[in-house]
């Protein structure tokens, strides 16, 4: 039909939820009713980001990502084709919870707590980019002897976590008041200090924070059948008898083919065939820069083939601090398929918390305070511990868990819970 045929529809929920296919996909925002079917292949985040909430309510959604709402609503105006019935909830789950989430809302962006602090941001990238000279300085002047060489490329491995933890920043909107201007940063770091492309981040990433650990949904739960995760996916395989790898022995083998390879192998992959498949010739250029520069600076001492053992190591490294801090958020949380929960309490059943420390703070990026995070991603990181105690309140108000665990439980969590979903799948595999 025509958009015209629907200028002022009235709507149900259960109309708006039978529109959430491919090729036709209705959302609501704030009790409109938006036909995004065209629109979806325009969406700055990307296609996969926001066809997740077709047939749903993405209020909490649209409110969470973009920090100008006063600009993102002129993209939405021609998009409407009606409202929601009076006699119609506002939200299509939790009411409660999604107005006192609201409320909190409102009350943190009245305090400030979305408002950065440039010298922050400026010290973070200072102290990268002072560690990698150091990095480099070391064994240019003292030479390349084991010892150097490694405690070089440990410098270097840190440096590269770091500038992940940072391009994260950069990639929420969280630093500065103009998208343009994050944006830009966003590809400096990512791209120059890191190699990789900003655009594939945002694909993956902001999947992720809008469906986390629900399957077809979060990339970050496919596991490409070398695990199953959570307590659905394993009796699914066990009962269907599929058998890729020794799941029960997946506790195990994490340890050879997780952490070592997720970033030297799997990520350099995925980023190079996203890059040439999607004609992305910006953010290659930006990632030739990092391997440019890293050439420049490292050839001379090791040579070409000693340079690409050395960034592998170092790839290495880096790989196993972002496996551990990324997976012990999430992975031994709910991982299922879809709910349709509403935002605060479908953030808590797939994330949980660190404990605060000037350590853990530094070593994760502030991700310790991972549930603030996924609640509100556009706010600055150096506010998640001024509103966390507001978020415990509001859960502990409507009995919803919140998890806070010390950093060698949630890197223990990690090998329970994988052996736990291993267990699940050989007993299904054996018994049902």
């Amino acid at each position: 039909c025509a958009l015209g045929a629907y200028a002022a529809g009235v709507y149900t929920w259960e109309e708006v939820q039978s529109h959430c296919n491919r090729n036709d996909q209705w959302l609501v925002i704030n009790r409109k009713v938006y036909n995004i079917t065209q629109w979806v292949k325009r969406h700055p985040g990307g296609i996969r980001v926001i066809s997740h909430y077709a047939g749903e309510d993405a209020t909490e959604a649209f409110t969470a990502f973009h920090p100008d709402l006063k600009f993102v609503q002129k993209f939405l105006k021609p998009l409407q084709i009606g409202e929601l019935a009076a006699t119609e909830p506002s939200h299509d789950r939790n009411k409660n919870v999604s107005s006192d989430f609201h409320t909190l809302r409102a009350q943190v962006e009245s305090e400030g707590l979305f408002q950065a602090r440039p010298l922050f941001f400026c010290l973070h990238l200072g102290h990268i980019l002072l560690l990698e000279a150091l990095a480099w300085l070391i064994i240019w002047v003292w030479g390349t002897s084991w010892t150097l060489t490694f405690l070089s490329a440990v410098m270097l491995a840190t440096t590269q976590l770091q500038a992940g933890w940072l391009q994260h920043d950069f990639g929420h909107l969280s630093v500065f008041k103009k998208s343009s201007w994050n944006h830009l940063l966003h590809k400096f770091v990512i791209g120059h200090l890191k190699g990789a492309s900003a655009n594939w981040w945002n694909h993956r990433h902001f999947q992720h924070h809008a469906k986390p650990n629900i399957f077809s949904k979060d990339p970050d739960v496919n596991m490409l059948h070398v695990f199953v995760v959570g307590a659905t996916q394993p009796v699914e395989y066990g009962i269907k008898k599929i058998k890729y790898m020794p799941y029960h022995h997946q506790h195990k083998y994490f340890f050879l083919v997780g952490p070592p390879l997720l970033i030297p192998v799997y990520f350099h992959i995925q980023i190079i065939h996203t890059m040439i498949s999607r004609r992305d010739w910006v953010d290659l250029a930006w990632s030739l820069s990092y391997y440019l520069r890293y050439l420049c600076c490292s050839i001379p001492m090791f040579g070409l083939f000693g340079s690409v053992v050395f960034i592998s190591f170092v790839r290495f490294l880096e790989s196993h601090g972002f496996v551990w801090v990324t997976q012990m958020n999430h992975l031994p949380m709910d991982i299922d398929h879809e709910k349709n929960q509403d935002w605060l309490s479908m953030q808590l059943q797939a994330t949980c918390n660190i404990k605060q420390s000037l350590f853990n703070d530094w070593f994760s990026g502030h991700l310790n305070f991972q549930i603030e995070h996924h609640l509100f991603p556009t706010m600055p990181r150096h506010n998640y511990h001024l509103v966390a105690p507001l978020v415990r309140a509001l859960c502990e108000k409507h009995g919803i868990p919140y998890q806070v665990k010390t950093l060698q439980q949630g890197f223990a969590d990690v090998f329970r819970s994988l052996k736990h979903s291993g267990d699940l799948w050989l007993d299904a595999y054996l018994h049902k």
